[in-house]
């Protein structure tokens, strides 16, 4: 039996179309599971959207249109540009899926009927913007730091899940890393709460938003929407809210941005200890990307586009320049003018002459080619720590080389002055190429191809225009 391999995504909110963050942590689980698969596992990879709550409520409203229209359009918007990313995710899930409302209906009434879930009311300050209470500590100026608007206070009658109760077991699952928080600052600061302020039972529900799941027990209140997105994870492996285990659970991986750490530390743990159900084994987190040290937004101008990313650079070059960007677990700062000098000096001038240069100066010559086999476990170890930045580099580490080779022995002067020497030097150049070729292929999929297709045929194709 092969092993098995469970990476997930955060299902996105479809109160607007995708942005770079989106596509960040989406590129870098396809990474994964594309690894996984050329260690000969069996991959899941699951994706989707996140359809329910009072912002969509709101944002279709502001539309003219109706939720499930609304979120209809939103939803597709993020399909269409995994497949223009080239995201081979295993299935899509959306939280209007009907199995989906089925399943959450089932685990919703498991939980009440043992008490996890009981009728309360609940107070606090609620930042629609986020879904979410906030704590007076979170409030910078007295907003959401995110959103910079001052939240709601909202007392009302409210199902509320015990999370107090689950308080120590969680702690020390986490200490223990069976339920590892990475890096390494995030389970600290996750700790830091647990032990600081603790834990007070939340709000599951929400009497006053007619655009989510009603409780199976209670008609007049809806899923709060965190609690109804959560368990994406396991309804989108077909689990119905019944069964104690699903083939790929529990989660190998879970990526998530920092901003959504807190709720994925607290709240969905505490669903899945309730329920008798294994935590994710990893929640590997990482930063904001900012542009020129902010965060980016139209207000400042300084927001960079996915689109113009994917027009400007094309499929590969944008999940380079994503996956390049920094140290995956912090912020990373990013402007156009760096995007496009990196394009050019890495990719146009460093790869793509190379593989020019090598196929053109062989012409006359024909060396072959002997590839060697990639020790994938060998690499992956590499991976492990989930620097992507770190991996390419060591590849493109071996694309500078290659170019300084060609430098140092003057080849294309060396062909006519000693031709046996020239064919061995190119022979190993040729070598070098196809295992980078092979290198390339969890992160820059076409590019591997077209690689591997030059040194089959000996001609060479432009893999990458400069930008001007």
């Amino acid at each position: 039996m092969s092993k098995k391999f469970y990476v997930t995504t955060p299902i996105y909110y479809v109160n607007a179309k995708p942005h770079i963050g989106h596509a960040y942590t989406t590129v870098a689980a396809d990474v994964l599971a594309r690894f996984h698969k050329l260690l000969g596992e069996e991959v899941f990879f699951s994706a989707g959207t996140d359809e329910h709550g009072l912002k969509i409520q709101q944002k279709a409203a502001e539309a003219g249109k109706q939720p499930r229209e609304f979120a209809d359009e939103i939803s597709g918007q993020f399909k269409d540009l995994w497949e223009k990313l080239n995201i081979k995710y295993s299935d899509f899930i959306r939280t209007t899926d009907d199995k989906h409302k089925a399943a959450v209906q089932v685990v919703l009434q498991k939980l009440f009927d043992k008490g996890a879930i009981y009728k309360g009311t609940y107070k606090g300050l609620y930042c629609v913007g986020c879904e979410q209470f906030l704590n007076e500590k979170d409030l910078i100026e007295g907003k959401c730091p995110d959103h910079d608007k001052k939240p709601e206070v909202v007392e009302e009658e409210a199902y509320l899940l015990k999370l107090a109760a689950i308080q120590d077991e969680l702690i020390k699952r986490i200490k223990s890393k069976e339920f590892h928080i990475t890096p390494q600052r995030y389970e600290n600061e996750v700790l830091s709460l647990l032990e600081g302020e603790g834990l007070r039972d939340v709000s599951v529900s929400r009497k006053n938003v007619s655009w989510g799941i009603p409780l199976p027990f209670d008609a007049e209140h809806t899923t709060y929407v965190w609690v109804d997105a959560f368990l994406n994870y396991l309804t989108v492996l077909g689990w119905g809210g019944e069964e104690k285990s699903s083939k790929f659970w529990p989660a190998d991986v879970s990526l998530i941005g920092k901003d959504i750490l807190r709720v994925h530390a607290t709240i969905w743990p505490a669903i899945l200890l309730h329920l008798g159900l294994p935590l994710p084994k990893q929640l590997v987190v990482h930063g904001h990307i900012l542009s020129d040290g902010k965060k980016m937004s139209k207000t400042l101008g300084n927001a960079i586009s996915i689109d113009e990313m994917l027009e400007k650079f094309g499929v590969d070059g944008t999940r380079y320049l994503l996956m390049s960007a920094g140290a995956f677990g912090e912020d990373v700062d990013v402007t156009m003018e760096i995007l496009v000098e990196r394009y050019n000096a890495q990719l146009a001038n460093n790869l793509g002459n190379l593989v020019s240069r090598v196929i053109k100066i062989n012409e006359g010559i024909g060396a072959k080619n002997e590839a060697k086999k990639i020790n994938w476990e060998e690499e992956g170890k590499r991976l492990a720590d989930f620097q992507f930045n770190d991996f390419l580099d060591g590849v493109f580490k071996k694309v500078n080389e290659a170019n300084k080779k060609i430098e140092e022995t003057k080849l294309w002067e060396l062909v006519k002055a000693d031709e046996d020497k020239a064919k061995e030097i190119l022979e190993s150049l040729l070598g070098v190429l196809s295992e980078i070729s092979e290198l390339l292929e969890l992160f820059l999929p076409e590019t591997s191809e077209k690689i591997k297709k030059i040194l089959e045929t000996n001609k060479a194709e432009i893999l990458f225009p400069r930008i001007k």
